[in-house]
């Protein structure tokens, strides 16, 4: 007779868990025991601090696993006391690090998943070019020992170099002329093997999906902002969902990602996906076996009215579940901030929450689908004493506003208006 308590094992470092409390608190109401796996990117005496504040949903965790980097050969030893103590039934990605072992695990223990081979596939670029050619753009690859050989002969430029396993746009950059292609090359690692892509002209755009037994049950796509007009740069500086597009170009994206949800066979959970749209149609640029970053989730839910974290728990389990479509329109908008030494970030609209310092974000409550735009959140992802810079990545943003309105009114002049409301001070007295 099983006598362990059933349980659901998620894995994540805080600072992504924090963004997504729901999951464990979902967990915990239906009757599951919430299990964590973090890597030493995880404080281990914050964690301890938080999980015993009984005001904080981390003090539902029942147990907690540190294992030394986020690799299948250090996680499934690592869990192995956790599986003779619970009965786990399901198993959750919380943020990139993961992706492969959940779905490593997930098929190990018999419960749906992603799949080893789509959990694979979906963190490394060149990987998804070689499944997807006919929905890549033009390529290269260039090993370490091919960087002192011709390169990218065969490609139009401008391109854009991509490391093949990092992700936030880490690495990423614009390279206009051909023969400023080997600086940008040496510099990355020396052990570091990168793409070299012609650029895809086009918006670009993500598109979620909510995945059962390799049937797609629900797509949203979201419409993206970046920082590349003005450098070699391609941070998202912002998100809207649903995006304000066409529905021909709308049904477009949500049919090449179904296309490449099916080539890498993903089966279960949620996905993340990223196109561009370009005159011949989508472009793949990557996809992830992952719920998708940033507000992302919380766009979702202020746009349709109800959260996404019961749905990817339903998926885990194997339970029948259903997403409603959007009835509102949720952004997100990235500010930009001056250079220097952070001091303080304040707002003359809606609270600033510090959910870098705090690991907790805050509470987000639909709105009747007719109502007014309303703000709902500054959030700020760094603390006091952080150095800001150029916006080079994800990592180098600070802080973002978080709206929605009605589905016939425009995003750009509440973009202008809620980013207005906040100031960003430096030391020196940069504001």
């Amino acid at each position: 007779m099983n006598t362990r308590p059933p349980a659901i094992l998620f894995m994540g470092d805080l600072v992504i868990v924090a963004r997504q409390l729901r999951l464990i608190t979902e967990a915990h109401r239906r009757g599951y025991a919430p299990l964590l796996v973090v890597t030493p990117h995880t404080d281990p005496a914050r964690l301890a601090e938080l999980r015993a504040d009984p005001e904080h949903p981390l003090s539902l965790l029942a147990d907690v696993v540190e294992v030394a980097d986020a690799k299948v050969d250090y996680v499934v030893p690592g869990i192995q006391p956790l599986l003779r103590r619970y009965d786990v039934r399901a198993v959750l990605c919380v943020g990139d690090f993961f992706v492969e072992p959940v779905g490593v695990v997930g098929d190990l223990l018999g419960v749906p998943g992603a799949g080893m081979a789509a959990s694979r596939i979906s963190r490394n670029k060149l990987l998804q070019r070689t499944a997807m050619a006919d929905l890549s753009p033009a390529f290269e690859v260039v090993t370490p020992a091919d960087r002192t050989g011709p390169v990218g002969e065969g490609l139009s430029f401008p391109v854009v170099v991509k490391p093949v396993a990092r992700f936030s746009s880490l690495g990423v950059r614009q390279v206009k002329a051909r023969e400023d292609l080997p600086s940008v090359l040496a510099t990355y690692p020396d052990d570091e093997t990168v793409l070299v892509e012609s650029r895809v002209v086009g918006p670009e755009f993500s598109v979620e999906a909510l995945t059962q037994n390799g049937e797609v049950l629900w797509s949203g796509v979201t419409a993206k902002q970046t920082n590349e007009s003005g450098g070699i740069f391609f941070t998202e500086m912002g998100h809207t969902s649903p995006a304000p597009i066409p529905d021909a170009d709308r049904a477009a994206l949500i049919a090449a990602n179904t296309t490449a949800l099916k080539r890498i066979g993903f089966r279960d959970g949620i996905s993340h996906a990223e196109f561009r749209l370009s005159e011949n149609g989508p472009v793949l640029m990557e996809i992830a076996t992952r719920l998708p970053g940033d507000a992302i989730t919380f766009l979702w839910h202020l746009a349709t009215g109800e959260p996404l974290e019961p749905v990817m728990i339903d998926l885990a389990l194997g339970e029948p579940t259903s997403y409603p479509e959007p009835r509102r329109r949720a952004a997100q908008v990235y500010l930009e901030h001056p250079y220097g030494t952070l001091r303080d970030v304040t707002s003359t609209g809606s609270p600033v929450s510090w959910v870098s310092r705090d690991e907790i974000w805050p509470v987000f409550t639909p709105q009747a689908a007719d109502a007014a735009p309303a703000d709902h959140a500054v959030l700020v992802t760094v603390v006091p004493g952080d150095v800001l810079g150029p916006q080079t990545d994800s990592e180098a943003r600070s802080a973002s506003v978080v709206f929605d309105l009605p589905l016939d009114e425009a995003v750009e002049p509440l973009a202008k208006q809620y980013a207005d409301t906040v100031t960003i001070t430096v030391e020196g007295g940069g504001s």
